[in-house]
């Protein structure tokens, strides 16, 4: 007689979901960042597929969140490790074998210990080894299927027999009808059959040494049962091995022989059938010494990739992706690989919703909505009258040549759809207005539009969380500067010179105005100590007259702003890291602001937070510097506030037609003529002394 056959095995292949992966890649993004630690994961597979079909382990879209006990109906669960590497080259580089081996250890604790007799879908153990390229979306991966050769060689008693051989056809009916009651056993995937005569039940594996030990002698055949993902004739598939080397560890000794039904059910027309499935019956005798526990025997078990070599196969996801949502999730990358390396307590969130208004559309708010795009800002709206001109372009740097053309487009419309081309997830809005000014006289013809541009500028102010002053002129910051007091906004300047510029932030009164106003009389001045949010001063608060018409028998070099064209972009650069910083502050707008080396000023997750800074080109120089408020500021003074909010745009009317009037309300006049009085006394007494 020859050799008893050999039992052979189906390996299992991997199926992934595409769905997966993007499930995967928000967990690296905003969970695992660079850790490599492993994750679990649980995978599938079912013994309902038709013939022809690969023996497969799927790993669906919610693979991460399920739990070994919410598999899909009829499937069977298999709990699974991913480890993840953070580059290309250790991907290539790990050593297979010591991730097998890891992974392989915990199996064999699980089998020697008893624990997989009790929950046996850890027989069915897997490993995902993986590389995400997220600025690709290309990933990598590997699939282990660990599978110990105890025993080397499985002996069969006869070749396996089909389950329509083995029982009758009210037989197999009698075992369906046991499977379909009992979704909570098959399940676990591997289970105890038992047969009387004609009729079957369905045990936990854990209830088969038992059965076996009753059954003598009473016309009952128990059977070792498990849900077989294969499809071929001959051979179980890939889960039979492991449940083989647990026999042979546990129960050999005293049954050598074990008959194994490798279950089968597809339905056709609405009917089950099992007749394809098989039945196995091995002889371990021998297989492992009786008076001893082996050591962990050798492991194997990693996948073959597709052209059927041992390598890792890889998924390129960018074609089948969203472009839009592709470029949302790699601008958003950038942001999080910040996080993940620098600050790890950086609110990436808080800054993506703030809601920003750009109150000039050429270079300076151009380069403050590319920048404040590249900190994924995704509220931008830009407020401008002007048209884009022939010189605008090279300076400017949402506007092309096109733009030019026809009489020009409207500046905010042209940049907001450029924002939009470069990238579609931002929410750009342009808007055509006029800003009311003091000093330019408002003549009974456009008092009715005027009020209207009010209107439609506190209403701006209202939808948006911060104001970006950029415009030319002195006197068009007035209006947003006190709407962004009296509605408590953050609110940010910026200015040009020739070669230097300022970038500073408005104090901020959240909460209740008079309360603030209070502290600023009460809080004695303390000489070189911080000075609090509430209590920085605004772009005008150093001025003792008010502002009027600056562009009044101007030249055209006087109308124009002359500047080097790298200072736009330093300005534009520090404004927008001035409002995130302030963001990541914990005290966000009352961050206060340092003024001496002797008093340092609370730090936020990018440091302390300067009041203004003025930079010089020229000298490649910048200064943080810090002032208070100024109670009698033609701007942000508690007086002005009040007249605004008692008679709204009557008091903005008379503002506009007479500069004059602004100081006399905030008591500038006043001051100006104290200032004069000490004059005539200084020289009062010096003609006294000459006497």
């Amino acid at each position: 007689m020859g050799d008893p056959p050999i039992l052979q095995f189906a390996p299992f292949t991997s199926a992934v979901d595409a769905g997966f992966w993007h499930k995967f890649t928000q967990l690296k993004l905003d969970v695992l960042h660079l850790s490599e630690k492993p994750v679990s994961v649980v995978g599938s597979y079912v013994n309902s597929d038709p013939q022809g079909l690969p023996t497969r382990l799927s790993v669906e879209y919610d693979a991460l969140d399920r739990n070994l006990q919410t598999s899909s109906s009829w499937s069977c669960s298999a709990p699974g490790t991913l480890i993840n590497t953070n580059t290309i080259e250790e991907f290539k580089n790990r050593d297979k074998l010591v991730i097998l081996k890891e992974i392989s250890s915990q199996l064999w604790n699980a089998i020697t210990s008893g624990d997989a007799v009790e929950n046996p879908s850890v027989l069915t153990s897997f490993l995902m080894f993986t590389f995400a390229d997220l600025k690709k979306y290309h990933y990598y991966y590997w699939f282990a299927f660990p599978a110990f050769t105890l025993p080397k060689t499985v002996p069969l008693v006869q070749a396996p027999q089909s389950l329509s051989s083995v029982f009758t056809g009210d037989q197999i009916s009698s075992l369906l009808t046991t499977y379909s009651s009992h979704e909570d056993i098959v399940s676990q995937g591997f289970y105890t059959i038992v047969q009387t005569t004609n009729e079957f039940s369905l045990h936990p594996l854990s209830d088969y040494p038992n059965l076996r030990d009753s059954s003598s002698g009473n016309k009952k055949e128990v059977f070792l049962g498990f849900s077989d993902p294969c499809t071929l004739p001959q051979n179980p598939g890939w889960p039979l091995r492991n449940l083989l080397t647990l026999v042979a560890l546990k129960w050999s000794k005293q049954w050598p022989v074990h008959r194994i039904v490798c279950l089968r059910v597809r339905t056709r027309n609405g009917i089950r059938d099992a007749a394809h499935s098989i039945v196995v019956e091995v002889n371990l005798e021998g297989s492992v010494d009786p008076n001893s526990v082996p050591e962990m025997p050798q492991c194997l078990g990693w996948e073959k990739n597709e052209r059927g070599k041992m390598g890792p196969r890889m998924v390129n996801l960018s074609a089948t992706m969203d472009p839009t949502n592709l470029a949302e999730s790699a601008v958003d990358l950038n942001l999080k690989l910040m996080r993940w390396r620098v600050a790890p307590q950086l609110d990436l969130d808080v800054v993506q919703s703030t809601r920003c208004l750009l109150l000039g559309a050429g270079t300076l708010g151009c380069a403050v909505a590319r920048c404040l795009m590249g900190w994924g800002v995704r509220n931008i709206t830009l407020v401008d009258n002007g048209k884009v001109s022939f010189s605008n372009p090279v300076r400017q740097n949402l506007f092309k040549f096109s733009n030019c053309l026809n009489g020009g487009h409207a500046k905010a419309e042209a940049a907001a759809q450029a924002l939009v081309e470069i990238f579609p997830k931002v929410n750009a809005k342009g808007v055509l207005l006029n800003i009311p000014m003091p000093g330019h006289t408002v003549g009974e013809s456009l008092i009715e539009q005027v009020r209207q541009d009010v209107a439609s500028l506190e209403e701006l102010v209202d939808e948006h969380d911060a104001l970006f002053l950029l415009m030319d002129s002195r006197e068009s910051r007035w209006l947003p500067t006190l709407l962004g007091v009296a509605k408590q906004k953050l609110v940010f300047t910026a200015a040009l010179g020739f070669d230097s510029y300022l970038v500073m932030r408005h104090g901020y009164r959240g909460g209740d105005i008079a309360s603030s106003s209070q502290s600023v009389e009460k809080e004695p001045s303390v000489s070189g100590k911080p000075i609090p949010g509430h209590l920085l001063g605004c772009y005008f608060c150093n001025d003792v007259v008010a502002p009027g018409d600056s562009m009044q028998d101007r030249t055209l070099d006087q109308q124009c702003t002359v500047t080097r064209p790298g200072v736009s972009y330093l300005a534009s650069a520090h404004i927008v890291e001035l409002m995130v910083s302030l963001l990541q502050h914990p005290d966000k707008g009352h961050a206060e602001a340092q003024i001496s080396q002797d008093h340092e000023a609370k730090e936020g997750v990018l440091g302390s937070v300067p009041h203004s800074l003025r930079g010089f080109l020229g000298r490649q120089q910048h200064l943080p510097l810090a002032t208070s408020r100024f109670q009698q500021c033609p701007a942000c003074g508690d007086k002005i506030i009040a007249a605004y909010q008692n008679d709204g745009c009557d008091f903005l009317l008379k503002v506009f037609n007479s500069p004059s009037y602004l100081e006399e309300v905030a008591g500038l006049g006043q001051l100006q003529q104290c200032a004069i009085d000490s004059q005539i006394w200084e020289l009062s007494d010096s003609e006294e002394e000459e006497d």
